[in-house]
């Protein structure tokens, strides 16, 4: 194995990693606290309880298109804003680890991190993307 398929390895990780993530995230918000709940949960911090909706739908949209490998890099930059409202709104003022009370900052912050570490590696190995023609993006990382 060289050097390059190691990239492409640990872009296939972090993908499907944060993939998952976002999707279970996202399928918490559906199934558990419920699309109405999450918008009410939204409306509680001052925002537009539409936002709620469309953050079930980025999120698990989102997670699936990762998981597939299809437009790693724009999927990834485009949840961030998502990571730095949960960060700044929900998580900044309950301390350093998730653990706290309300739940700290250090995972949404992490995932931030890796959704940057995504976006510079794009889909890597084993992408939907790159077995149909038009899904195709160039990648810095093969």
């Amino acid at each position: 194995m060289n050097a390059s398929n190691h990239v492409a390895y640990a872009a296939l990780i972090t993908r499907l990693s944060l993939g998952a993530m976002y999707l279970s995230h996202g399928l918490l918000k559906l199934l558990v606290f419920s699309p109405a709940g999450t918008a009410q949960f939204f409306q509680s911090l001052g925002l537009p309880g539409v936002l709620g909706y469309l953050t079930i739908l980025a999120e698990v949209g989102g997670g699936l298109l990762l998981l597939a490998g299809v437009g790693t890099r724009i999927v990834s930059a485009a949840l961030i804003p998502a990571l730095l409202g949960a960060l700044f709104l929900v998580h900044a003022d309950k301390g350093w680890l998730f653990s706290a009370p309300g739940g700290g900052w250090e995972y949404p912050a992490f995932l931030i991190a890796t959704s940057l570490v995504a976006i510079l590696l794009g889909n890597g190995a084993y992408a939907l993307a790159d077995r149909i023609p038009a899904l195709r993006t160039q990648r810095l990382a093969s």
